[in-house]
């Protein structure tokens, strides 16, 4: 999900007029919901889990498809290394065309053919076809790929506002189905024979999965290496990211634009001469998941964003084999200004650690605001 459309969004509702944002703001909740997420039937863990067992080969092949000139971070790279080192699957990242996939809100990569060069590799389709946020919903080729690859008889996973792309390819028509909290409703305006669940971090129907914010890939990545290979292979996973465990529960009405999130991205968007640059290095094997979720977050702030640096311009290459191209080269960064992944720490861990680093530099009321943009379930 792109930071800059919550925040024009945020902007454009407050018509930009100190009357009309008091106005406005009045209307919002105080506060989030607070609940306590519902528990799951069994037999609807059992069908999400049949649904999403292998249509084709018995080793699977995912594909992650974005767009060259803008597709979520995490949503990109999170899907990859997850089932990268859970070694039950191929793994391909995709690109709709020639060059790099620039991610937002941060980070570039390479990525490993175009979809056309994974057709003519693979005339047959994936098993799974991996959807995450793009720019655009309606890049007419992202979505004739798509309606190709469901006729193969792929199985279809949009995650967080992905869902949004799957759906203006036609493929939640009449289904049961979930997206981030914030493009929910623009989501079941232009398809409005989507049937919504709420409270469910993902949805299965049919041959297409659906999940709810950035932070809903990890669980349904594992819920997929569960599907291929069972639970005791997915644990093994989830104990290697940091996971003692994970579910499709979900307390939906936790999440939502409040009086505080609109207020504290109004101040940090109009404090134009508090901003800044924070740098990450790369580094050769470092963590992938780890260092989305740390870019991801600190570039979510209002106030911060973060820019890759490293010894010399070439890719470097993460320890699951995406190669990511950095923003800047032959540099060393102010040790100020640097961010940290947290290499000695597990990589579920490390949006924790980023939203603490953010509250002690930020507030906890922007923290919070980055949290509540990833739907992050925080403890």
């Amino acid at each position: 999900m792109n930071p800059r459309s919550i925040v024009w969004g945020v902007l454009g509702l407050a018509a930009l007029s100190a009357a009309g944002f008091g106005v406005w703001l009045a209307t919002l909740p105080p506060a989030p919901v607070a609940s306590i997420p519902p528990p799951v039937p069994q037999e609807e863990i059992a069908a999400t889990l049949a649904a999403l067992k292998p249509p084709k080969r018995q080793r699977p092949l995912a594909a992650i498809v974005g767009l060259n000139d803008a597709t979520e971070t995490t949503d990109y790279l999170l899907p990859y290394g997850v089932l990268k080192r859970a070694n039950v699957a191929d793994v391909v990242s995709l690109a709709t065309g020639p060059g790099p996939v620039r991610l937002f809100p941060a980070l570039v990569v390479q990525p490993d053919a175009t979809i056309a060069a994974f057709d003519a590799a693979h005339p047959e389709g994936a098993d799974y076809v991996i959807v995450p946020a793009m720019s655009r919903d309606d890049d007419p080729a992202a979505i004739a790929w798509l309606r190709d690859q469901a006729r193969k008889g792929a199985t279809i996973i949009g995650i967080c506002a992905g869902a949004k792309v799957v759906a203006a390819a036609g493929l939640l028509d009449g289904k049961r189905a979930t997206t981030h909290w914030y493009y929910l409703d623009e989501m079941l305006k232009r398809s409005p024979t989507i049937e919504y669940v709420a409270d469910r971090r993902l949805v299965s129907d049919a041959g297409v999965t659906t999940t709810t914010g950035i932070t809903a890939s990890m669980p349904m990545m594992l819920t997929l290496i569960e599907a291929i290979a069972g639970r005791a292979r997915a644990e093994v996973v989830a104990r290697d990211l940091g996971l003692e465990t994970w579910d499709t529960r979900h307390a939906s009405g936790a999440f939502g634009l409040t009086r505080p999130f609109a207020t504290t991205v109004f101040a940090n968007r109009l404090a134009v001469w508090n901003r800044e640059e924070l740098g990450v290095r790369l580094e050769p094997g470092m963590d992938e998941v780890s260092l989305a979720l740390v870019a991801d977050a600190w570039s979510r702030t209002y106030r911060s964003n973060a820019t890759t640096y490293a010894a010399s311009p070439g890719a470097v290459e993460s320890c699951n084999g995406i190669r990511i191209i950095p923003d800047r080269s032959g540099i060393d960064w102010p040790a100020d200004r640097r961010v940290p992944t947290f290499p000695d720490r597990k990589p579920a861990n490390a949006l924790d650690h980023a939203l603490d680093a953010i509250a002690a530099r930020y507030g906890a009321r922007t923290s919070n605001v980055v949290a509540m943009q990833l739907e992050y379930p925080r403890q």
